[in-house]
């Protein structure tokens, strides 16, 4: 049985490493959040999905507990009504954010993969909100390209969450910053990268991780100058950068 120390030691070494999916430096702080707030008020068809998705090899992408609370809440101070959301995976923030919605409410999900995102639709549609759900599968850019194109779709969104490839965040925001509304919000996650965004060059990463760190630096700065947006980026989940449009 580890001692105190020894417990400790391991906390400071599995944190070495830039990479670790909490942005908190303490495991034991993180994981009381989640007991204390998240878990106990978490949607039984959150946690089912949740669960399943665990067992997913790539697991590290799906959305943090504490990030779905967080979108679900968000979604009602806002009363969103018609969102998007780019990069769906198995669909836990799509869930959180379907359960928030109005019965009317629209989400134009989009995603590479199907076979993910069929991991989590039984428990959507158990849920009784797959019929808020128009999931399209392949590149979003096209969509969206065709959606500016048809010029019906300017400034309807009320909300759109990008959590997707991050080496088109920046294409993603040129279009999307015309397709959601005044006064509407646009959420960009993992804008903390594992927390790379400070590290060293040196310092040791993941290779995914030191990959598409200068994408997301690169984003970083690009949203902290347009003044088209207010910003206020946040240490929930792996960082998310929520966007109003202002004009």
């Amino acid at each position: 049985m580890a001692t105190n120390g020894d417990s400790n030691a391991e906390q400071t070494t599995r944190h070495q490493e830039v990479g670790h999916k909490s942005l908190l430096q303490s495991d034991a702080l993180y994981q009381y959040i989640l007991e204390t707030s998240v878990y106990p008020r978490e949607p039984e068809s959150m946690k089912e999905l949740r669960e399943a998705t665990a067992k997913h090899p790539w697991n590290i992408m799906t959305t943090s507990a504490d990030e779905g609370q967080f979108l679900n809440m968000l979604l009602k101070l806002i009363n969103a009504k018609n969102t998007m959301e780019i990069g769906v995976f198995t669909g836990y923030s799509l869930l959180a954010t379907a359960l928030a919605l109005p019965d009317d409410g629209k989400i134009l999900a989009m995603d590479i993969n199907r076979e993910n995102y069929d991991i989590g639709r039984p428990i959507i549609e158990k849920a009784g909100v797959a019929h808020k759900i128009d999931f399209r599968e392949g590149p979003a850019l096209p969509v969206l390209d065709q959606m500016i194109e048809d010029g019906k779709y300017h400034g309807t969104f009320d909300f759109v969450f990008v959590d997707a490839d991050k080496d088109n965040y920046i294409n993603y925001h040129k279009r999307i910053i015309d397709l959601v509304k005044v006064g509407g919000l646009i959420g960009y996650d993992n804008t903390l990268w594992n927390g790379s965004v400070v590290a060293p060059p040196d310092a040791p990463m993941r290779k995914y991780v030191r990959y598409y760190r200068d994408f997301v630096l690169e984003l970083n700065k690009a949203l902290a100058a347009d003044p088209r947006i207010e910003i206020c980026m946040l240490p929930v989940g792996d960082g998310i950068t929520l966007c109003r449009r202002v004009s």
